[in-house]
């Protein structure tokens, strides 16, 4: 009961945080729009930069991220795992969301904020990005559940990186050169993210063993 108790606190945060996110991304670059934003520093001055390209790509990118962001804290539901059918199709929508993404990244990196060093970063993003959320959709089709769980935890850990880079990013960018502070919060979200992701599942599976004990 507790710990059912503490992971429906947990998904309750997942959404507010995201509920914010998604507030703060329809203001920013829907509202707002995104010739003001600080992500459009040092693009104009790119000969090679085309902003209707660039929009045309970068809406759809943080578009689909909300999406995928959403769907993640009800995947892990009682709700969701008690509906086989649901979970899948809601997990093939996450799955897909993120596998377009992966297309369209490439093409936004080659304009990071930050220059050459950012957009390096932004293309490791995309490794990881791919690299887990393909591992968890692998593992789900040879029904091999607890590696999948694992997997999509870490996918939805780097998905997260959406969120945390924004948070992360903020102090540095204070004292730090962009070319620096935007990788360095990239890099760093993807390490907290990943370690939180973890220390979570390592905490788990020593609490299950614990409690086999002693019901034995």
């Amino acid at each position: 009961m507790e710990k059912s108790k503490k992971l429906n606190w947990s998904i309750m945060g997942l959404y507010m945080t995201v509920l914010l996110f998604s507030a703060y991304i329809v203001v920013m670059y829907f509202i707002i729009g995104t010739e003001g934003a600080q992500i459009m520093k040092g693009k104009v001055e790119d000969e090679n930069f085309n902003l209707s390209i660039w929009k045309a790509l970068f809406y759809p990118h943080i578009i689909l991220g909300a999406i995928a962001l959403a769907l993640g804290p009800f995947q892990l539901t009682k709700t969701s795992r008690q509906n086989p059918k649901l979970h899948r199709n809601l997990g093939k929508i996450y799955g897909f969301t993120i596998f377009i993404n992966v297309l369209l990244v490439p093409y936004i990196s080659l304009f990071s904020t930050g220059g050459r060093s950012s957009m390096i970063a932004f293309l490791v993003l995309n490794a990881f990005w791919l690299g887990t959320t393909a591992m968890g959709v692998l593992r789900g089709f040879q029904k091999r559940i607890s590696s999948h769980k694992t997997w999509i935890l870490r996918s939805y850990a780097i998905t997260w990186v959406f969120v945390s880079f924004r948070i992360v990013v903020i102090p540095f960018s204070a004292f730090l050169d962009l070319a620096i502070s935007f990788p360095i919060a990239v890099y760093l979200s993807i390490a907290l993210n990943l370690l939180f992701v973890e220390w979570k599942r390592k905490k788990g599976e020593t609490q299950s063993l614990s409690h086999h004990s002693l019901v034995r």
